[in-house]
């Protein structure tokens, strides 16, 4: 059966609700300046998965009877938007916030964007690299070929969620096993506050509404013809994890009949508070929907899932909503069902390749009425709230790392000591 979970759960609901607060203890350490607490400490996270600082002092003991390390991150470039903002940590200006902390404990931090070709610095620079750090914002992508070249590889950390980019299986038999971890929970409720959005954007036909404002138009029956209320319509989600349950919990205000389609089901109790019931069968709860939202990991299993075939599926005239991954989607099934109005709207951040190439076809494709696209950059999982709960999980991910203990969260490892540590790219034996 296809594999939809990000995690399962045996992670106690208390922590879970507990990972990654988005109040002030999440951003900064209290008393000092954000700038001043990223710079000079260490983060970690608590039990409970609340962030928790270490002194630079301690933090600096960290690896002083250990080999010092070179450290590569691929990030995405902050432009001009970057250099006068302290907060665009994920960017190569921001670079995680890292540079000092490792540079005082002796350790090497390559930051750059050029990611892509046989001759980018990513290339030239992992040979040597012990870990790498990228984002599923700007991936590097760490095929079998790449990991073959990067004999000192240890640890490859996602700053973020989804990994993706990274060939797992050939990370498994990489170096005697590569560590693929993530910040799992970091960026959830970025992400689900951006599938509410674009639900929204299309139902309510707003794209093209503005556009013939900035035009100097007035044609509200133009844009009326394809508005419609949210409320009493059927939403379904693919997958039912940490985002997809944030949704569906989003969504309840709405009124709207709440479904969703998961190889592992939420309790009893969970379905009753957010009102949602599960499908088993995924093409028939996809015609019952007249919006779908895609929340499921890629995997070999999700790669192309929907395709012309179960896009045929679902209701004519419905949207859908994809902030997963862009290869779980044909994007010329999905533009040819757009163009024919098979699907009303198309919504989300997620390409592949990314960045998207200009000629990609979900750039432009658009309804027979001249809307139905949401389409934006990779961006729902970078707020800058996300940037400052993920640069301090991957802070607490090279801890473990650094100091030998290796005390990782287990929700965090995708793949460990040459084995997979989760469902959520599979089932596997």
């Amino acid at each position: 059966m296809v594999s939809f979970r990000p995690l399962s759960r045996s992670i106690p609901l208390a922590r879970r609700a507990a990972l990654f607060s988005t109040g002030p203890r999440a951003c900064h350490r209290p008393g000092l300046p954000r700038a001043a607490a990223r710079a000079g400490d260490s983060a970690s996270l608590t039990s409970a998965g609340e962030p928790r600082f270490q002194s630079p002092s301690s933090t600096r003991s960290l690896t002083t009877a250990r080999e010092k390390v070179k450290v590569l991150c691929v990030l995405y470039d902050g432009g001009e938007a970057a250099k006068d903002n302290a907060h665009m940590l994920g960017t190569t200006q921001g670079e995680l916030g890292l540079r000092r902390w490792l540079e005082e404990q002796g350790h090497t931090l390559v930051t750059t964007a050029d990611k892509d070709g046989v001759n980018s610095k990513f290339d030239r620079e992992l040979v040597d690299a012990e870990i790498i750090i990228t984002t599923p914002f700007h991936p590097g992508y760490l095929t079998a070929e790449r990991l073959a070249k990067a004999k000192k590889l240890k640890l490859a950390v996602t700053a973020g969620i989804g990994s993706d980019h990274v060939d797992l299986n050939a990370a498994n038999k990489t170096n005697g096993g590569i560590t693929v971890a993530e910040v799992t929970g970091s960026n959830v409720v970025s992400v689900a506050e951006h599938v509410v959005m674009t639900i929204l954007i299309l139902i309510r036909n707003f794209v093209p509404a503005h556009e013939q404002i900035e035009r100097g138009q007035w044609d509200v029956g133009a844009v009326a013809a394809q508005e419609y209320d949210l409320e009493g319509k059927t939403v379904g989600t693919v997958g039912v994890g940490r985002i997809g349950k944030r949704v569906l919990e989003r969504l309840k205000p709405f009124n709207c009949k709440l479904l969703y389609f998961d190889y592992q089901p939420l309790t009893e109790n969970e379905e009753r508070e957010i009102g949602c019931k599960r499908r088993l069968d995924l093409a028939e709860m996809l015609g019952e929907c007249q919006v779908v939202t895609i929340n499921c990991p890629l995997h070999e299993k999700t790669k192309g899932l929907f395709n012309k075939k179960l896009i045929d599926k679902m209701q004519k005239g419905s949207y859908l909503i994809n902030t997963a991954r862009g290869a779980i989607v044909v994007k010329e099934d999905v533009a040819a069902a757009l163009d024919d109005g098979r699907l009303a709207g198309y919504g989300g951040d997620v390409w592949f390749p990314q960045p998207a190439p200009r000629d990609h076809p979900l750039r432009t494709a658009k309804n027979p009425m001249g809307g139905g696209n949401a389409m934006v950059p990779h961006m729902s999982g970078t707020s800058i709230d996300a940037q400052e709960r993920y640069a301090l999980g991957v802070k607490s991910i090279l801890t473990s790392y650094l100091s030998g203990k290796h005390d990782y969260r287990p929700e965090d490892l995708i793949v460990h000591r040459g084995d997979y540590a989760t469902k959520a790219y599979g089932e596997r034996k």
